[in-house]
């Protein structure tokens, strides 16, 4: 039986709201809880709700904001001499890493936060490190080295009742399923995690299950309408709670069941649109997921072969240096279907 969801990253005099909070509201009541703290020299306090205030800037994509918050939580905590709230710091800023497409930097200090959350005794924040790691291995497409992690993170979630974590990772698992064929598979995870996230009023976790779900019936069913019905009903929550990047991943989501459907210049403006979002995040992985879905949706409207190939080859690099193996197979497939032989650019 799982409760309410919590956001456990909401610490100090901030543990009292809700895990749906606007953003805006939460950047605002953590900024002001923290200079508090701090003229008060309590420092401890002021590490908690500094946390609350790196992770509002990184989910409304203000990165720069995001990482002079979370280095500085990190700063005071080690002041007060503690464990877990320089755990839940580091866990930030792997968190707004992994989110930038710095994958090398993201593991180190998530492997660090794992390492200081266990020292400190704090379950909590060592298992959130711990599938912080696991869900950058993922994204980067190393299914086999984190497949085992998830499963492992599940159990535990599912032991302690902990809705949010449960969902966090059924969607992982039922995204490596997707992206492995195993479409029934994957729609049965999403549609537990969206079940789940809904009875728990986790509003975030309930977006991105309904967008999975949307990918998984415009991939295996066809099924144009009811996918665009799921993500609609995504979208109202992302721009309701403020979620940058969820809605950012929501517009690609809806250019690439647009595409499925042939719909091709439909696709293109939203994939646009999505890439105007990624770019002003500085989120590196979707603005190339992004660009991928219009080269093709512009390949498809007569775009010259020869700036395809072109646009092709420099995202196969660009896949290739940041270390996203799935989107490089992706791009791969591109390759083969719209640029012959022997066109693709060096």
């Amino acid at each position: 039986m799982y409760g309410k969801a919590f956001a456990p990253e909401y610490q100090g005099a901030l543990t009292t709201l809700s895990v749906n909070a606007p953003l805006a509201d939460v950047l605002a009541a953590g900024t002001e809880q923290m200079q508090e703290a701090v003229r008060a020299g309590r420092t401890a306090e002021a590490a908690r709700t500094g946390l609350a205030v790196a992770e509002a800037h990184r989910r409304l994509g203000q990165v720069h904001e995001a990482e002079r918050a979370w280095k500085a939580s990190y700063r005071t905590a080690r002041e007060a001499g503690d464990l877990a709230g320089m755990a839940w710091a580091l866990w930030s800023g792997g968190t707004l890493a992994r989110q930038r497409g710095a994958f090398p930097l993201a593991r180190r200090l998530l492997a660090l936060a794992a390492g200081l959350g266990e020292q400190a005794g704090d379950v909590v924040v060592r298992g959130y490190s711990l599938a912080g790691l696991a869900e950058t291995g993922r994204i980067q497409g190393d299914y086999e080295a984190v497949g085992r992690l998830h499963e492992q993170l599940l159990d535990e979630a599912r032991k302690r009742g902990e809705a949010r974590h449960t969902v966090w990772a059924l969607e992982g698992i039922a995204q490596m399923r997707r992206n492995t064929g195993q479409y029934d598979s994957a729609h049965a995870l999403f549609a537990e995690a969206a079940e789940i996230s809904a009875r728990a009023d986790d509003r975030r976790g309930h977006a991105w299950a309904l967008r999975g779900l949307a990918d998984v019936v415009s991939v295996r069913d066809g099924d144009t309408e009811r996918a665009l019905s799921l993500l609609s009903q995504a979208e109202a929550t992302c721009r309701e709670m403020k979620l940058k990047s969820a809605l950012a991943y929501n517009l690609k989501m809806r250019g690439n069941v647009l595409y499925r459907a042939g719909r091709y210049a439909e696709a293109r403006d939203l994939y646009r649109d999505a890439l105007a979002e990624f770019r002003e995040m500085t989120e590196p992985r979707g603005e190339t997921l992004a660009r991928l879905g219009l080269a093709k949706a512009l390949a498809r409207l007569g775009c010259d072969r020869a700036a395809t190939a072109a646009e092709l080859a420099e995202l196969a690099r660009l896949t290739e240096r940041i270390g996203l193996r799935h989107a490089r197979e992706m791009v791969a497939r591109a390759q083969a279907e719209f640029v012959p032989d022997g066109e693709v650019s060096a």
